[in-house]
This record gives C-alpha cells, structure tokens and sequence, in this order.
C-alpha cells in the first residue's frame, strides 16, 4: 500500500485530475493483478515509475497481534528452598498488552523485547494465578526470571533442565527469531512455610488464547511427577489432595455429570414414565445403577477398549437405547422384566460416565479407588435428584393433565423422536471411522481375556439381581404377573372397571 499511496501523492500535485479517478486508479494500482496460469508475478518495482524509497532492515515499528487462536501453557510447580517455584513457558504473542519491537520481515528485537517481557510475565501470568499452602493463600508470585526462547528448544522436559535455561544467557541479539514463533519463558516465587505441606493452584490463564490448554506437572517432595492437563481455568486444583478432599470432589463431579447429561437423564425418563409403584421403581434403577457401576469401573481399570471409534460407538448406542426405551413404552405389551432392560443398557452407560471420569482422575492424586467410587456416589446422587422432580411430575401430568396410557405414549413418542436424532448423527460420526482387522498378537489376546473377566462380572451381578428379586417377591407376596405386565386378576379388574387405558397395575414391575 505504500506505493499506491506514493502514486496518490504523485497524482494530486496535477489539478487537471478528478480525485475520485485518483483514488481509483491507486486502488487499481495496489491490487494484486491476475494472472494467467504459469505466468510469472511481475516485479514489485512494477506499481511506480520511481522505486520506493529504501527500507531499514535494521529495526521497523512494532507489528501489533491479535488473540492467539491456541495457546499451550507448560507449567512445572516445585517446592524447594523455602519457597514455591513455578516455572511456565508460554508463547509471546499470548502478551496482548505490547507490540514487541520487531525488524525485517517480524524478527524480535531481542534486546528491546527483553525489557518488557518481566512486567507483562506478571501483568498476564502471575496476577491469574492464586497459590494456597494447605487452606492458606501464598502472596501473589513474583517474576525472578524471564526470557525470551525458540519454539524448538527442548529445556522443558524436565523441571531442572527448564530453570536451568531460563536463568542462563539469553539468545543473541542477532538471532532471527519471528514474534509469532517466540516463547516467553518465566520463573515464579513465592515464600512458603514448609515444602513438607500440601499445596493448591488455581490458574486463570485461559485468557491467554481463545482456546487454552495447560500442561501442569507438579514434582512432588518425594521427587515424584504428576501431571495434569486441561483446557481453560480448572478452578483450584489440589497437587496432593488428601483422600477426603478428593472424595467430596468426585461426588460433586460425578452429581453435576448426570444432571448435565440429558441423554442419561432422558434414558432415566424412559423406564419411569410407565411406573407407578415404589419397590418397582426401586428394582429398576438399582439394576441401572448395579450395571453401569460395573463398566464404569471396568473403564477406569483398563478393562474397556482403548480404540478411538470406541466412544463414538458407545454414544451411538446410549441414543440408541433411549429409542429402544420409549418405543418399549409406546409397543410393549408387558414389563415383566424391565430390569433386565435397565440393566443391560445401563452397561452401555457406564462406558460414557467412564469418558469423563478417566480425564478427571488426573485430580484425584493418589486415591484412584476413593475416586471412583466418589464419583459413583456422586452419580448416583444425581439420579435420585433427577427422580425427586420426574416421579411426581409425572404422576401429576397423568392425574390432572391427561390419562397415564395417552400421557406414556406422547412423551415417549417425544423422546424417541429427538433419541432417533441423535443417534442418526452419532452414527454418521462413527462410520467416519476406518475399522480394520485385529491383528492377533499378545495384545489382542489381553483384550480378549479383560473382557471375558468382565463378562464374568456382569453373569454374577444378573445372577445376583435376579435372585434378591425373587426373595423380595416372594416377601412381598407378589405373584409373577404383578412383577410386571396384565396378568389374568389385573385383565378381569380392567374388564370390569371398564377402563379403556391400561391402569396402574398393568404397567408396574418389580
């Protein structure tokens, strides 16, 4: 454009020439003009007469940026020395606050960039970061040391080797380094009472980028290393949680992933809405939770595939159960064996409860096994919560809205409808997917017999339901037609009623 503004400037100094011609032709002029295929791209003295004038490679005016797209932080957080010490690497254009001095074609000007890196290390990173020892915020960290890296250096792969670079001679001034390829690197302190204590971060630095992903590796007093990656702000993470701490964590996880899952909570729907009495609606969902506690445990321990079109399957099929559910309402002629159903699906739900727990275990330190089964807990939580409003909702739709059979058929019909949805797209994502052969190596057969002992499992636990089912039957008194569908005394009761609908026996089980 600064040839076309020369051209302009040319152009004024001639009264006979309109200006809006002039500024026509500078717009034709600083266009990019096409080209034939093959041709060569003209040179770019070719826009004036005179050559421009002669450009100082040697320094150029700052180049401004915008919001970095992505943005990864790597973080090492390490008590030492009476203090706490982060040590963070993040890319130099994530600084918003200043455009860096640059020359050429965009290189840093290393030694004037160097002297505005520490304030904005502290405006941008160490003002977002709250540090606790035990349940005592640590004063706001402090920049000790900062510099400016290549994207290609390789310090970062251990705690040491990081500190180690960051304090050591910085890059030479004439080093051709591109702004937008640059990392800035940054030491962090502050004071603690004991390296011995359990310590919290709660890092904000998802404003960084539009789309931030940290990796944290935390060195514990032992020297050991736990790693933690997520994207945006966490919230407070715990580095070394104690078992309590981790359980109450996991509940509130595991409670706010059911109520924020509608196709679980739809699934749910589906084997309530023909329900009317409570030790029915007790088998089903303790068959639901007995299944899915089962394949969600399996997940977490390594008994699950680890194949990436396995959860794109499992999503599929828990839309596809939820369809299979709310035609079972609308067609079914019994309910029998509705647990049988819960059960068997609830398997299927498991693996998509696992999905988010095995990225969350990452928080739970060392308790994996107070983890799971907070998150379980948690889940199960949630359900009775989700039962709180659906059982007496549904029972006052049927009572004053609509008769209880008309009321089934039209909201299964509803949730079938959007289930069919979501299952239709879910499998359109997983035939994306190239499914090969196994190859039957040791590997294979490993899978084969993990699942074997699952399936062994899940025989035990059917086993087991049906038995407690029958002895609670047979306490109750109740004969197998009032497990579930019409039986002979249900059918001649509606006869003689002279109800149309089927009432509220008819659809009830055990």
């Amino acid at each position: 454009m600064g040839n076309a503004a020369n051209l302009t400037r040319r152009y004024r100094l001639r009264d006979a020439a309109p200006a809006g011609l002039i500024a026509v032709l500078a717009l034709l002029l600083a266009a990019k003009p096409d080209r034939t295929a093959g041709s060569a791209p003209p040179p770019a003295t070719a826009i004036s007469a005179h050559p421009p004038a002669a450009v100082d490679e040697t320094f150029s005016p700052a180049l401004p940026h915008d919001i970095p797209a992505d943005v990864i932080v790597r973080a090492f957080v390490k008590a030492e020395d009476g203090a706490l010490w982060l040590v963070i690497r993040v890319p130099l254009t994530s600084m918003r606050d200043v455009d860096f001095p640059v020359r050429g074609p965009g290189y840093v000007e290393i030694d004037e960039a160097s002297q505005l890196i520490a304030d904005q290390a502290k405006i941008w990173i160490a003002d977002y970061v709250a540090l606790f020892e035990e349940s005592t915020r640590l004063p706001t960290p402090t920049v000790v040391a900062a510099r400016i890296s290549l994207p290609s250096d390789p310090s970062f792969a251990s705690y040491d080797r990081a500190r180690a670079h960051i304090r050591g001679p910085p890059i030479s001034p004439d080093f051709d380094v591109v702004l937008e390829q640059a990392m800035l690197d940054v030491v962090l302190r502050t004071p603690v009472t004991s390296h011995e204590a359990r310590f919290s971060i709660d890092p904000a630095w998802a404003h960084l980028g539009i789309r931030t992903t940290t990796v944290l590796r935390f060195i514990t007093p032992a020297g050991a290393e736990r790693v933690f990656q997520y994207t945006g702000n966490p919230g407070r993470v715990r580095l070394d949680p104690r078992w309590h701490q981790a359980f109450l964590r996991f509940v509130a996880l595991g409670f706010a992933h059911i109520l924020d899952g509608i196709d679980h909570l739809l699934f749910l729907l589906c084997l309530v809405i023909p329900i009317r009495r409570f030790w029915p609606l007790v088998s089903v969902v303790t068959a639901f939770t007995a299944a899915h506690s089962i394949t969600l445990g399996a997940s977490v321990l390594g008994l699950a595939p680890n194949a990436l079109w396995f959860p794109p399957l499992i999503e599929m099929l828990i839309a596809a159960s939820i369809v299979f559910m709310a035609l079972e309402n609308i067609f079914g002629k019994t309910l029998r064996r509705r647990w049988v159903w819960a059960f068997g699906f609830g398997l299927v739900h498991g693996f998509g409860f696992s999905f988010l727990l095995r990225e969350s275990l990452q928080f739970a330190g060392s308790h994996l096994y107070a983890s799971l089964l907070a998150f379980n807990i948690g889940v199960e939580f949630g359900q009775l919560f989700a039962l709180l409003f659906m059982v007496p909702g549904l029972a006052l739709l049927f009572k004053k809205v609509m008769k209880p059979r008309i009321g089934a058929i039209l909201l299964s019909a509803l949730v079938a409808h959007t289930a069919w949805h979501w299952m239709t797209d879910r499998w359109s994502v997983l035939t994306a997917y190239n499914f090969q052969a196994p190859t039957y190596d040791a590997a294979f057969w490993a899978l084969v017999l993990r699942w074997v002992l699952l399936g062994l499992i899940v025989g035990a636990a059917v086993w087991g339901l049906s038995a407690l089912y029958r002895q609670l039957s047979a306490r109750w008194g109740e004969t197998p037609a009032e497990e579930g569908g019409m039986g002979p005394e249900a059918s001649a009761q509606a006869a003689q009623e002279g109800d149309g609908e089927v009432n509220r026996e008819d659809r009830t089980t055990d």
